[in-house]
């Protein structure tokens, strides 16, 4: 597989090919943004692959990219629609090399519309689609979930799903196609579940006042007394009954109140009780339970919880502690990704396996085409 170098979804989804033993080789351009002070081990996304550098602005980079699409079963880009056109490896150029290639192509918008050349962010994708308008309390401005929803589950997941669609399909077919992903279509496919509790007339356009958005007070995070937070989400009633028989909470006047009257007070009656005890201590009472409970946890708290450890959720790479691949298999084993390496450290090794000779590669380097 060839990832032609972008940012957001095109690298998760090489990564996540890769993490599933993909061969997956990364083409980055010479003066291409990095974060150049950072230790490229660090770069966690970047694991897995091998890296090639190529100046595709010149007509030998561009036969270096399309003597490797000969072979491939896969290229994909993270462009705005017209650049690889423009720069001689678009979808036509490379699909006349090998017809039997999967050309992957992951934007914010899609390939056509209105928006198509417009630039754009995660935070601006999943706004369009519904999604941050969705997410926040009650009277507050939306909450923007990190990149996760858009670059990364919208973009770079939907890519990875597409890509080897697509490739089961070819087995049938013997042809490639255009996998056109946007995050845009893939954070509105995450929203599936919501739009049809909204045309049902379960679902409020009002952020905070619905049972999955903090509205429910049995689905919500909590203070604790040491100023942490833990989560419950109580939704039916063996597990409701559960909790608030063990936070010694009664509930009976709120049986049958209207929604409108028993959520407020209800709210009010949990924080006070998970205001009573530190994170800690309600570990100890409820971690495990019927309850629905889970501590919410930090960063580096999650890799050293002991069920992580337990499942080795968390792998050490290169002495660098890091998400483990997933999903697991009960027959293949996933094998430790490599570590992330510079941009260009396996431009040699990767041309060579071409057919690159010694003289070809020389003439390259003098030209600055190759790292």
């Amino acid at each position: 597989m060839i990832e032609i170098a972008g940012r957001g979804p095109g690298p998760f989804a090489g990564m996540m090919l890769a993490d599933m033993g993909a061969d997956v080789i990364r083409v980055d351009r010479p003066g291409a943004p990095t974060h150049s002070r950072m230790d490229p081990k660090l770069e966690l996304v970047n694991r897995g692959r091998r890296f090639v550098m190529v100046d595709l602005s010149h007509s030998s980079g561009r036969e270096i990219i399309l003597r490797m699409v000969d072979n491939a079963h896969v290229l994909f880009e993270g462009f705005r629609p017209g650049v690889v056109e423009r720069l001689g490896i678009g979808p036509d150029d490379c699909l006349a090399r090998n017809p039997r290639l999967v050309f992957g192509r992951v934007t914010g918008w899609g390939q056509h519309g209105p928006l198509a050349h417009a630039p754009g962010h995660d935070i601006n994708y999943i706004a369009l689609a519904g999604v941050l308008g969705a997410i926040g309390r009650k009277g507050g401005p939306p909450a923007p979930p990190l990149n996760l929803l858009g670059d990364n589950a919208g973009g770079g997941m939907l890519l990875a799903f597409g890509l080897l669609c697509a490739l089961l399909e070819s087995r049938v077919s013997g042809q490639g196609q255009v996998v056109d992903a946007s995050m845009l279509d893939g954070a509105s496919l995450l929203m599936t579940l919501i739009h049809g509790r909204q045309l049902m007339g379960l679902w409020s356009d009002e952020r905070g006042s619905n049972l999955l958005d903090s509205g429910y007070p049995l689905y919500d995070a909590y203070k604790t007394r040491d100023g942490k937070y833990l989560t419950v989400g109580a939704i039916e009633p063996k597990f409701r009954d559960e909790l608030v028989s063990k936070l010694g909470i009664n509930t009976a006047d709120l049986r049958g109140s209207s929604r409108d009257v028993s959520w407020p007070e209800l709210r009010h009656r949990l924080e006070t009780a998970f205001a009573s005890k530190t994170r800690d201590e309600w570990d100890e009472l409820l971690l495990g339970t019927e309850t629905c409970y889970a501590p919410v946890l930090t960063l580096s708290e999650a890799r050293q919880h002991p069920h992580s450890v337990a499942r080795s959720s968390f792998v050490e790479i290169d002495g660098v502690p890091q998400p483990a691949p997933a999903p697991r298999f009960s027959r293949s084993v996933s094998e430790t990704p490599r570590p992330p390496a510079p941009p260009g450290a396996n431009t040699e090794e990767v041309l060579r396996q071409l057919g690159f000779d010694e003289d070809e590669l020389a003439q390259l380097r003098e030209d600055g085409i190759i790292n």
